[in-house]
């Protein structure tokens, strides 16, 4: 099944990028996913990295984005509390 990497809100690429980078507590969003693999032990470079098993990208990614889904529920949660 292909995925795509698509966002339906353009617009909201911005607060994404924040989000993302607040989560592996990075000071520049374009950095996140470096700091992401270097916490996992991922030898993620700039540029290709065909060289990457599966699992390896596997965890790169999922480290970003179930930090992401799990840190939007938890404001949605807060949303819904406030009167």
């Amino acid at each position: 099944m292909a995925r795509r990497n698509k966002i339906l809100v353009p617009e909201a690429r911005n607060g994404l990028d924040q989000l993302k980078a607040m989560i592996v507590q990075a000071n520049n969003p374009d950095i996140a996913k470096f700091e992401a693999a270097r916490e996992v032990g991922v030898p993620l470079k700039k540029g290709y990295n065909g060289q990457l098993t599966s699992e390896q990208a596997g965890k790169v990614g999922g480290r970003l984005g179930g930090s992401m889904v799990r840190e939007l529920v938890k404001m949605a949660q807060q949303n819904l509390t406030k009167p």
